[in-house]
């Protein structure tokens, strides 16, 4: 029986007296107290452990990515207003004198920058797929890795956040090959979580996509069976919380960068993604703040 009394603001506030985040002026971002990162860091132990990393390759990108990957994918199409583009000042001393004073007056110094090449990365796994251009093996391909994903949602919610980590795995091969991955990807998941005595259950999920077309991609998204989230109750029972996802791509990153497999064929691919900020605040809110009164066996696995 879930005993958990849910409050957004009590639960947010609670973060806050264990000084496992540290508020800012700006909804949707926090710092990370010690315990928070020792907690977060051991899950991801946790997962590398669970989920292995035998065959996979591991890589790290910077949070920042190629403005064309986006512009290839089509991104803002589907997410125009998750978005987060990165400007600089490149005029001269006087353009420069009038960002300053702008600035100062508290205009909209804004405008007077220009865009650069790199935008926030929306999901870590967005840089991997131009470095896979090419042939795979033919048992397919597996990469893991850890980043920062930005959305532009603020929010007072504490799991809403515009900057994250995300532990992502990344296989792609063929239909066959990428759907038995995914399908077996999901079982682990979920037993993961729930191997930390998490209430967690898995459901057919769709993406934030923009506007009345974006209905109907998220329709068909959910039709397909093409994403499942995994998700435990944090600031909502009525409402709970997606701490993990699964996310079949199909041809859409194969053939937008040449990903091919032996036969030619253009590759499928698929995401496995837990939110790591998210899992992190569902161990406290589901356990407790005090750590040393976890149950032993969830303890156990992030503590061995």
């Amino acid at each position: 029986m879930d005993t958990i009394h849910y409050d957004i603001e009590g639960f947010t506030q609670g973060l806050i007296d264990h000084g496992l985040i540290v508020p800012t002026a700006i909804q949707g971002t926090f710092g990370r107290g010690q315990l928070f990162e020792d907690v977060l860091e051991r899950f991801d132990q946790l997962v590398l452990r669970t989920v292995g990393v035998a065959n996979a390759t591991q890589v790290t990108f910077p949070p920042v990515i190629d403005r064309a990957i986006l512009e290839k994918v089509h991104y803002l199409d589907s997410f125009p207003h998750l978005c987060g583009s990165i400007h600089s000042f490149s005029g001269n001393a006087l353009q420069a004198l009038a960002v300053a004073e702008r600035a100062r007056e508290g205009g909209n110094w804004g405008e007077l920058l220009n865009s650069t090449g790199v935008v926030l990365t929306p999901a870590a796994c967005y840089p991997l797929y131009p470095t896979w251009a090419g042939t795979l093996p033919a048992q397919g391909k597996l990469v893991t890795l850890i980043g920062w994903a930005y959305r532009h949602e603020p929010s007072p919610e504490p799991t809403r956040m515009q900057s994250f980590r995300v532990r992502e795995y990344i296989f792609g091969g063929t239909p066959a090959q990428v759907q038995a991955w995914r399908d077996e990807a999901l079982v682990q998941g979920i037993a993961l979580l729930k191997g930390l005595q998490l209430p967690a259950h898995e459901d057919v999920a769709s993406d934030p996509f923009f506007g009345r077309g974006g209905r109907m991609l998220a329709a068909a998204q959910v039709e397909q069976k093409l994403k499942y989230e995994v998700l435990v109750p944090v600031i909502s029972r009525e409402n709970p919380t997606a701490v993990c996802s699964f996310n079949y791509h199909q041809e859409h990153f194969g053939g937008t960068f040449g990903i091919h497999t032996p036969d030619g064929a253009v590759a499928h691919t698929a995401c496995l993604g837990y939110g790591m900020e998210r899992v992190t605040m569902a161990l406290f809110r589901t356990h407790g703040y005090d750590v040393a009164q976890w149950p032993q066996a969830v303890r156990a696995q992030l503590w061995p």
